[in-house]
């Protein structure tokens, strides 16, 4: 018997880590062909057109979160899962063939579509495979495969764009997504879905795309594309306002909801989805804005602006690998949300004392507190979310902790980065003047590469006005560490289930009884 139950753990294990796998896919794509984009731009045309390459991978992966992991509770996690990963390879090989800006963006909407199911799908089967008092150990094995992508994706896309092709940072998920698809498809067994016709929520899943589609456009163009008060910007918001409420009406009606409210009965899972909205928003925000500062200020190369960001990877991988282990110990969990919201105060603290003479090596320092308090909010919403959610909902659930941090990601960025850019123009025209500040910021033109060519009262205001308005962003960061840390006291300490109850499908009731 004990022989048998080592060969079933080591069989979970490369099972699980095949789901790892999956979800490292779209953990490094993103990392791996921003390295390429100067590249693709010069080769295929169409520059004007290049954020698009973006856009509609994010677009594509955010609207369809949610749908695939309704899907994998009605149809089956590991079969969705699957398709998941096939879709997302097909999209990466349909941009690697790409001949012109058009056929590339519309393969990068295939890819994110793909894309969208698999972070949901592997915790969703994590979910369902092992109990949450037994899942930290495997939670935290997350954290490790997410600085290897921040870390190695860059320099992995540079390493293909040079030596071989832009092509190739496309390519190269073909092998990873196929030994990804070897173990899933032979250490894998998770529950089988329910039988019955399942009945799809098309109308809750149209409304969500398309609320989705518009909030994520708000996000990205509001304070670039067009101001805030313009008509375009005005237009989205309504339209995704409207689009949520309208949501949320469907829903309550709908026999298998994309989104179930009955997750929402539960305390602790909604707390934990206003953390994952509030972290989301303060962890994209900040690793977007402190490399301008590294690269801007200290003067660090884009490579080297990313080591100096090690601190804070480091910082959320110790976080998770260590709240994964003591919540599977003692199986107590309260304490570290709690803690996450007071490191994270303490983090943009400590941030805020940047300034044009930090050291690099000190600036680089002040960075860990912040991503140790990410890492305790990040692993312990993920382990909430699951020992709140009955094993039929665990798709829907994780999908809904993944659109919440996405969401907050979005807007966060959106309004502090209109924010920080707002500062900057300001600093720099009070110290430069009208012509020269909108010389150097219109259109994309101040880069750190300019700096050395610049008079050095002009680079003297442009790291004065960096660093002005990163401090900017981060008392906006303070504002949303400090609602973290106010809601995770709302957390109730309920004892993780150390077995996976049976699940057992909803019996159709009418609107009136939900």
């Amino acid at each position: 018997m004990d022989d048998l139950a080592r060969t079933e753990r080591r069989s979970l294990h490369a099972g699980v880590f095949g789901l790892l796998l999956g979800m490292f896919l779209a953990m490094l794509d993103g990392l791996v062909v921003g390295t390429a984009l100067p590249t693709i731009a010069g080769d295929l045309g169409g520059l004007d057109r290049l954020p698009w390459v973006v856009t509609a991978y994010m677009l594509a992966a955010a609207a369809t979160t949610p749908v695939w992991g309704k899907l994998g509770d009605l149809f089956g996690r590991k079969a969705v899962f699957v398709t998941a990963i096939v879709l997302f390879l097909a999209g990466s090989v349909l941009c690697g063939l790409a001949r012109d800006m058009a056929q590339l963006i519309g393969f990068r909407a295939v890819q994110g579509l793909g894309a969208g199911g698999l972070m949901v799908g592997a915790l969703a089967v994590i979910g369902v495979l092992v109990p949450p008092r037994d899942s930290g150990r495997i939670q935290s094995m997350i954290g490790v495969i997410m600085p290897i992508a921040y870390v190695g994706g860059p320099l992995l896309g540079g390493l293909l764009t040079d030596h071989l092709s832009w092509r190739w940072t496309f390519y190269v998920n073909v092998p990873v997504g196929a030994v990804a698809l070897l173990l899933i498809a032979t250490r894998v067994h998770p529950p089988p879905a329910p039988r019955g016709r399942p009945r799809i929520d098309y109308a809750g899943a149209a409304l969500l795309t398309a609320s989705i589609v518009a909030l994520t456009l708000l996000a990205s163009w509001a304070g670039t594309a067009y101001p805030w008060a313009s008509p375009q910007i005005l237009g989205l918001g309504a339209a995704g306002v409207l689009g949520v409420a309208w949501f949320v009406a469907v829903e309550r009606r709908a026999a298998e909801p994309i989104i179930p409210p009955r997750l929402f009965a539960d305390r602790d899972f909604t707390v934990v989805q206003v953390l994952g909205f509030l972290v989301g928003a303060a962890m994209l925000t900040v690793t977007n804005y402190l490399p301008q500062y590294f690269q801007f200020v200290q003067g660090a190369s884009p490579a080297a602006a990313g080591m100096l960001l090690l601190p804070l990877m480091f910082g959320m991988l110790g976080a998770q690998l260590l709240t994964g282990r003591l919540i599977s110990a003692d199986g107590r969990y309260r304490r570290y949300p709690i803690l996450g919201g007071a490191l994270m105060t303490a983090g943009v603290l400590a941030l805020l004392q940047l300034g044009t003479g930090t050291p690099a090596p000190a600036a680089s320092a002040l960075t860990f507190l912040i991503g140790a308090g990410i890492g305790l909010l990040m692993q312990s919403s993920t382990l909430i979310t699951m020992n709140s959610a009955d094993p039929r909902d665990m798709g829907a659930a994780n999908g809904t902790l993944m659109l919440f941090r996405t969401i907050g990601g979005s807007l966060g960025i959106a309004l502090l980065g209109t924010l920080y850019a707002a500062r900057m123009a300001a600093d720099l025209t009070a110290r430069l003047g009208p012509s020269t500040a909108a010389h150097l910021t219109e259109g994309g033109a101040l880069t750190p590469a300019l700096l050395p060519a610049l008079p050095a009262e002009t680079v003297d205001a442009v790291r004065s006005a960096v660093t002005g308005g990163l401090h900017l962003i981060l008392y906006g960061t303070l504002v949303l560490a400090l609602l973290t840390f106010a809601a995770s006291w709302l957390i109730r300490e309920v004892p993780l289930r150390t077995a996976l109850p049976p699940s057992t499908p909803e019996p159709h009731r009418s609107p009136a009884d939900r």
